[in-house]
């Protein structure tokens, strides 16, 4: 099937829909050149008449087609929620899209998605680290007592997303789901990504537990390593 090239298609998208909004722009893998053959368009749409903010999916001028659109106030609380759970998928969109449409307001808000990624999630307190470290302790021991494999996989699963997310948070840096795990620890430690991704690909092929292990226990140490007895939670 042939496809107009992403930037054309997404022209024409805002032409047929939104051609009196304020500002558009094009995000997504196509425009930071990670494509795939099921890649989709993401549209971001500001329009000062739109009431409030909504998202669609729909598949135009033969492209799956993502549009977020928001007028030029609520996005605000999108990026607070964005910068609230550390995953910033409005700001990230808005500081890297390639601008479709602009009647004035693009660079305004791009300037404030740039700020809020440049200062990072809020840092977490220290009764937030201390449930972190519970919690990823807790699953830890799962993994290694678990000798069932289906319940095994799936506890491994659960462990990639919490270490993850413990690594880069106790750093201040952005998190992420599903692809976007990989993608915030490569933006936080090239090096660090690659034994990540090596420690869990090991055990996946192999059933070797001992590369998850360590890194699990080595994200803790920092923080005062594993912790189970001792721990108390709304008592």
């Amino acid at each position: 099937m042939n496809k107009d090239k992403p930037i054309e298609a997404a022209q024409k998208f805002i032409h047929k829909y939104f051609p009196n909004c304020n500002g558009a722009l094009l995000a997504g893998s196509v425009v930071r050149g990670e494509e795939t053959d099921t890649s989709d368009l993401d549209i971001v749409i500001f329009d000062e008449t739109v009431p409030s903010s909504y998202r669609e999916s729909l598949i135009e001028f033969n492209w799956p087609i993502e549009v977020f659109v928001h007028n030029t106030s609520s996005y605000k609380s999108f990026f607070e929620s964005d910068r609230e759970r550390a995953r910033p998928s409005l700001p990230r969109m808005v500081s890297e899209g390639i601008i479709l449409k602009d009647d004035g307001v693009i660079e305004i808000i791009r300037e404030e998605a740039i700020e809020l990624l440049k200062e990072g999630p809020e840092e977490w307190s220290e009764v937030t680290l201390q449930i972190k470290r519970y919690f990823l302790t807790d699953t830890l021991d799962d993994f290694i007592g678990c000798t069932n494999r289906g319940e095994e996989i799936f506890i491994a699963n659960a462990l990639a997303e919490l270490v993850s997310e413990f690594v880069l948070r106790s750093n201040r840096h952005w998190i992420g789901t599903s692809k976007w795990i990989v993608r915030s620890l490569r933006a936080y430690d090239e090096d660090y990504t690659i034994q990540f991704v090596e420690a869990f690909e090991t055990y996946y092929t192999t059933g070797a537990k001992e590369r998850v292990i360590h890194l699990v226990e080595a994200a803790m140490e920092p923080f005062g390593g594993r912790l189970l007895e001792g721990f108390s939670l709304g008592k």
